[in-house]
């Protein structure tokens, strides 16, 4: 008699998978091994300094002294930066701004003024270096801000004691929604919102009655910052 055959006749063989493919247990199991610190390297290098820009503080084409104008003088934030309460963007303040003070001020006794004397004399501004830059795709206005009670220190910190100015807070979407969903925390009088050292006793009292007083609803929909 003949030997049963396994494979009864006509069936196609049983599927075999090629012996390569024994590997991949192995590397699964080394993804998954690595996977774990590759996902925390990332959050961490995400929201470091170096990513986020915090401490970010550019040379100036002229040593212009925050603490010294904005901190010991007085000057208000708007008088240089005029456009913060009707436009999107914060004004770069024209050369002839800080002439309507040195024209009597410091006019030919200080080499920092050099480039400001020659900016005016020529016509041609100075380049002054962006400090706090959002992405192309990040909508922000101004304007919405601080006609709400969002003050300037809130997202630029305490400009009236830098030197030089650096980027304080990390402008990053997390960021941005904690103050949308929270308004209470950070919201001011609108009158107040140049005053770098605003405080009360208790912001989230006050916060919460300027919220509902002014009807203050940010929106935490995409579309409102990525248009």
């Amino acid at each position: 008699m003949h030997e049963r055959s396994d494979t009864l006749a006509g069936q196609p063989e049983p599927f075999v998978f090629p012996k390569w493919t024994n590997r991949l247990r192995t590397v699964a199991g080394l993804g998954a091994a690595l996977a774990v610190p590759y996902v925390v390297l990332m959050v961490a290098f995400g929201a470091s300094p170096d990513t986020t820009d915090v401490g970010y503080a550019p040379e100036q084409p002229v040593a212009y002294s925050h603490a010294k104008h904005a901190g010991d003088l007085g000057i208000d934030c708007r008088y240089c930066h005029n456009t913060v309460e009707e436009a999107a963007h914060a004004a770069v303040p024209a050369t002839q701004t800080c002439m309507n003070c040195h024209t009597n001020i410091k006019v030919q006794d200080s080499d920092k003024l050099t480039l400001v004397r020659e900016s005016a004399a020529g016509g041609m501004p100075i380049e002054w270096v962006r400090v706090h830059d959002l992405p192309d795709y990040v909508y922000f206005d101004h304007s919405a801000h601080i006609n709400r009670g969002v003050g300037c220190v809130s997202c630029h910190g305490r400009v009236d004691k830098m030197e030089v100015v650096h980027q304080a807070e990390s402008l990053s979407m997390a960021w941005c929604l904690d103050c949308h969903r929270h308004p209470e925390k950070f919201v001011r009088p609108v009158d107040q919102v140049a005053n770098m050292s605003y405080a009360v006793a208790n912001q989230l009292e006050e916060g919460r009655r300027l919220v509902e007083r002014n009807n203050i609803r940010p929106s935490t929909n995409c579309s409102t910052c990525h248009r």
